[in-house]
């Protein structure tokens, strides 16, 4: 792990962007001060929302909130349809000073992108795309949930759905083998749930049987977590929690319309097998010795 690399990258985008600047952007305040003025946004957002999609204490947002309303920029009002969620919105003052921080920000990346060439300017813009992927796959957390959880529900009901709209004939989980809560919860089996910015992306379970294959179950990612890595991720902590309980291998079974999970599964290391059970939506069987 390079992590000499990984502080030499912070401390020189710190400094470049004016992160170290306690007149950011020359608007007389710091920078995490513009940045929940941005994110608010023009249409507000619930003060729970903010600190997850910021990942920011709620003690330092209260702080940050505080100084923005004293400068006449938010206002924070209970919601009319549940006084207990605190919404923070833009004043006029602030709407307006929002649209003076964009043209700042764009004054900003304008002037680290002046001094490249074309060659360069292309290959710095990649390079921070690839970048930001990265980073968003680091944020997202894995962890075992109840599977009663409305984390979880959220998880299993959108894997439902989705398999709804891609399977020919439709997707009934009653007529599926069975993966319930009980099979999904500790000594039976499992469930993980991966969150980013504090909200669900996607789910993984296990059905455990000693040292006989553990079933994995319900592999599903939300669309906009596509491309970060999070079904290998997945898979992977599946099959070490596996191994961890006793496991020899992982078995799993898919339908042939799911031709990513299908590629994922193979690249990993899973070899087709006959069938081994009368799952009616699959078409590929597969195993992995732990």
């Amino acid at each position: 792990m390079d992590v000499v690399g990984v502080r030499r990258f912070n401390r020189m985008v710190t400094q470049r962007v004016g992160a170290l600047q306690e007149d950011y952007l020359a608007r007389g305040r710091p920078l995490g001060e513009d940045r929940v003025l941005w994110e608010i946004g023009a249409d507000g957002c619930d003060v729970r929302t903010l600190r997850a999609r910021l990942d920011l204490d709620s003690g330092y947002l209260s702080r940050l909130l505080r100084s923005l309303t004293g400068a006449g920029l938010v206002q924070v009002e209970p919601s009319a349809a549940d006084a207990r969620v605190r919404i923070a919105r833009l004043t006029k003052k602030g709407l307006a000073e929002r649209r003076v921080l964009d043209a700042r920000s764009d004054e900003l990346a304008a002037s680290i992108l002046e001094p490249l060439d074309e060659r360069q300017r292309a290959r710095l813009t990649a390079a921070m795309d690839e970048v930001t992927r990265l980073l968003t796959a680091s944020m997202v957390r894995v962890e075992i949930v109840d599977p009663r959880l409305p984390v979880a529900q959220y998880c299993l009901n959108a894997y439902f759905e989705e398999l709804g709209r891609r399977f020919e004939s439709g997707f009934d989980p009653a007529r599926s083998i069975s993966a319930d809560h009980a099979e999904l919860t500790l000594p039976a089996g499992l469930l993980l749930v991966a969150t980013l910015r504090s909200e669900p992306v996607g789910c993984g379970a296990l059905k455990l049987h000693g040292s006989e294959p553990a079933e994995i179950k319900r592999m599903w990612v939300s669309p906009d977590a596509r491309g970060l890595g999070l079904g290998r991720r997945l898979l992977a902590e599946l099959e070490r929690t596996a191994a961890a309980r006793g496991a020899t291998a992982v078995r799993l079974e898919t339908n042939h319309n799911l031709k990513e999970a299908i590629a994922l599964y193979r690249s990993s290391g899973f070899e087709e097998v006959p069938a081994f059970n009368t799952e009616p939506y699959a078409h590929h069987w597969f195993e992995k010795s732990l």
